[in-house]
């Protein structure tokens, strides 16, 4: 019983944190993204009980500056992990820290459970990202605000034309 209060608790938190968030236009596609957090995969039991409060550690190799894509998405590898990499069609589950410009943090599953997110609905920015790393994984995104909420924004967490910054980690693919 105390499991499942624990998964409604953490799968309520989960939609509280992105409460508020509207969909955003995709640059490709008639299709408006948005986060859709989950209540954790039960086969990720043993990682959602330990809840990390910050990021891992980066690869003693990795980016120091930012790459950018033809989308203009901007992102360094700051962990390549060893697993598959996911495709837009699969789910993530993965811990994360957004902030805006200012380094104002507007959500972060930090300090609570990692999500699972699925990159058909997510920021476009998202979706391209994640497709950059394997499961264990790091990356730092810089996603413009035409990959993101677009001209209008989130309000009132993310005002209009925002560039979102990320850090996210990819504990696994489902």
């Amino acid at each position: 019983m105390n499991d499942l209060k624990y998964v409604l608790t953490a799968g309520l938190l989960g939609l509280f944190l992105v409460a508020g968030c509207v969909p955003a236009p995709s640059s490709n596609s008639g299709i408006r993204r948005v986060p859709v957090p989950t209540a954790p995969a039960a086969e990720h039991a043993e990682t959602v009980s330990d809840v990390s409060t910050e990021p891992g550690p980066d690869d003693p190799d990795a980016q120091t500056e930012f790459t950018e894509t033809a989308t203009g998405l901007k992102y360094k590898i700051l962990r390549k992990g060893d697993g598959l990499k996911p495709t837009a069609a699969d789910t993530v589950f993965c811990h994360y820290r957004g902030t805006l410009d200012d380094g104002a943090e507007f959500d972060s599953s930090y300090g609570k459970n990692a999500i699972d997110f699925p990159l058909t609905g997510v920021i476009a920015g998202w979706t391209q990202g994640l497709q950059l790393i394997g499961v264990g994984g790091k990356i730092e995104l810089e996603i413009p605000y035409q990959l993101g909420y677009g001209e209008a924004g989130s309000p009132p967490r993310i005002p209009p034309k925002s560039t979102l910054h990320f850090i996210v980690e990819l504990i696994a693919i489902q």
